[in-house]
């Protein structure tokens, strides 16, 4: 394997994982090599999503270099991730998720009331797990399920803090 492949397939990596645009100076960084070498790995490797006809592509944007879904495809995550989740539930998602477990008394505090309703579509979607709370307590223990963890591919919050 040549040296341009081995490192087409780490800028290949790299903008995977991060899931976000990346400036030509972050993809060196991460890389380990120079601005020039990166750019150079870069441009190969668009040149390449670009001929062999793949759901995937890499695009410059205004933040940087990132790799996507083709637009064409776009109906597909529509059908196959669930669009009912708008973005005050997956908020309210992250935050159960970071502080799980947590009472729903905590939760509405540090997100608004609006969080109640969120925290029943969060449930009926199997994402989050509601009991109550031992002793005298009136509030509700939130955490989050297996499905949340398998649909996510999260195992281990302390990676994401």
């Amino acid at each position: 394997m040549t040296e341009l492949s081995t490192l087409k397939q780490k800028i290949e990596a790299i903008l995977y994982l991060k899931a976000q645009p990346l400036s030509v100076s972050s993809i060196a960084e991460y890389a380990s090599c120079d601005q020039q070498t990166a750019e150079d790995g870069l441009i190969d490797l668009m040149a390449d999503y670009a001929h062999r006809g793949s759901a995937l592509e890499i695009v410059e944007t205004n933040e940087g270099f990132a790799l996507r879904l083709r637009l064409e495809y776009t109906d597909l995550v529509q059908k196959i991730i669930p669009a009912d989740l708008g973005r005050g539930e997956l908020r309210t998602l992250a935050a159960i998720a970071l502080k799980s477990p947590i009472t729903q008394s905590d939760l509405i505090e540090l997100r608004g009331s609006g969080a109640y309703e969120h925290v029943h579509e969060l449930v009926a979607q199997g994402f989050v797990r509601k009991r109550r709370q031992d002793g005298a307590g009136r509030s509700y223990w939130l955490q989050v399920t297996d499905k949340f963890r398998q649909y996510f591919e999260v195992k281990d919050f302390s990676e994401l803090i």
